[in-house]
């Protein structure tokens, strides 16, 4: 007999919150200030990333790369807020997900590569306050992003579920699946509604594809 999920891990920008292309947009134009050229193929590729080490990955070598990085990233914050602002709305059906779960007694998590500040940005613009989901973990608050599995550990953790074969991981990159596979989850989910695309998707270990979010709910009715 399958275990029945008693936890779903997922994450933000491009799984929950619709992506409409405004991280991507806030790290070129932050890099830029300061002078940094990079490809759009390079930014997709780090997307799911803790924000942090992207941005200190895509700094050529030099001596002062640390404290360049943190400048760049408190600019990327900047015009993250900017583009943040008045655009963000969930995934169509994304709430509703969230609450029927629930509702089910399957608690949800929510994991992302942004840091706390940028984070609460979010859940402000998003109106899901305090008591929507049951957890909230972000990159800076692990001692290793994306595919590491820490992440999904820490949500484990603050939602008093012990057992990885009761989990499920949900996002819409590559490196959410990595952290998925990485963690043994039972159900390592990727969602097309976001940064990487089905063919990216196809090549990671992964238990299904699906369009979106909103179809958690059947997808977990037909697995038990």
């Amino acid at each position: 007999m399958k275990e029945k999920i008693e936890l779903v891990v997922c994450d933000m920008a491009g799984t929950t919150v619709r992506d409409a292309g405004q991280v991507p947009q806030a790290f070129k134009s932050a890099l830029a200030a300061h002078g940094i050229a990079v490809t759009p193929q390079a930014i997709n590729s780090l997307r799911g990333a803790s924000k942090r080490l992207a941005i200190l990955n895509l700094i050529p070598d030099g001596a002062d790369r640390a404290s360049l990085a943190e400048r760049v990233y408190a600019t990327f914050v900047e015009h993250l807020a900017q583009e943040f602002n008045g655009t963000v709305e969930p995934v169509p059906g994304a709430r509703e997900m969230i609450d029927m779960l629930r509702q089910r007694g399957v608690r949800v998590a929510l994991n992302t590569g942004f840091d706390r500040e940028t984070t609460r940005l979010l859940l402000d613009a998003l109106r899901w306050h305090e008591g929507v989901v049951d957890a909230v973990v972000c990159g800076d608050e692990v001692a290793q992003g994306r595919p590491a599995p820490y992440m999904i550990f820490h949500c484990m953790e603050a939602t008093g579920v012990a057992d990885v074969s009761r989990v499920a991981n949900v996002g819409d990159t590559v490196l959410d699946l990595q952290a998925g596979h990485n963690a043994g989850v039972a159900l390592n989910i990727g969602v097309l509604s976001g940064a990487h695309k089905r063919d990216q998707m196809q090549q990671q270990r992964h238990t299904y594809l699906i369009e979106s979010v909103a179809d958690l709910p059947e997808l977990l009715n037909s697995h038990h």
